[in-house]
């Protein structure tokens, strides 16, 4: 069975979560819980040394890193494909993936953050209002590329793996307190994914570990 090392406020693990609802794996849920410092427990860096969340095993495969492991999970396991058949679409799905990836998911790099903090001094408030800056500043690129991509979803009439990068980074705002009214086409994609049942069963407030 799969098993994927996880916590469930993380964004990076919620979007492979979405990834194994949308294709309907199994798989066992292994929380290394960010609040209490597990990810750098010694017992974790063994089986993953960067240390990150989330990391996927299955059988003798081991991925890091949450792009990755959506491309490994859809190009293994192709029922129910998350990448559209035309070359050019599946283009506009790795750019939006990547340009999520790239503008905010590395302020989650736990050496990223321990230099704010350690190197840098910059309390959670400050270090909170970067990641914010950050965010905005994603989905203000973001906008206008999915105002000539989208559809329903972020490419198109189907889900995609942008939509399951797309939606984990709009709960990371709504707990920052972003607002969205300045991103129609963003807050549309994100309403018609969320009632879907393979988000609703992969949301945060879902997970077992959840308070």
């Amino acid at each position: 069975m799969l098993q994927l090392y996880g916590y469930w406020r993380s964004s990076a693990s919620y979007r492979v979560r979405l990834v194994l609802q949308l294709k309907g794996l199994s798989y066992e849920q292994k929380t290394v819980h960010l609040g209490k410092g597990e990810q750098k427990d010694k017992v974790f860096k063994r089986i993953n040394p960067q240390g990150l969340v989330p990391f996927l095993i299955d059988d003798e495969i081991e991925i890091g890193q949450s792009v990755a492991i959506m491309e490994y999970l859809d190009e293994t396991y192709p029922a129910h494909p998350l990448m559209p058949s035309k070359a050019q679409d599946r283009a506009r799905v790795r750019q939006i993936v990547n340009m999520i990836a790239c503008d905010v998911h590395p302020l989650n790099n736990l050496r990223v953050l321990d230099y704010l903090e350690q190197e840098l001094g910059l309390e959670q408030s400050r270090r909170d209002e970067w990641y914010r800056h950050w965010i905005d500043e994603t989905f203000r690129a973001l906008e206008p590329l999915l105002m000539t991509t989208a559809g329903v979803y972020c490419v198109g009439n189907e889900v995609t793996l942008a939509d399951c990068m797309l939606v984990p980074q709009v709960y990371n705002a709504r707990r920052y307190q972003m607002s969205l009214d300045e991103y129609p086409t963003i807050a549309r994609i994100v309403a018609n994914c969320e009632p879907l049942q393979a988000f609703v069963k992969a949301a945060p407030e879902q997970q077992p570990d959840a308070p």
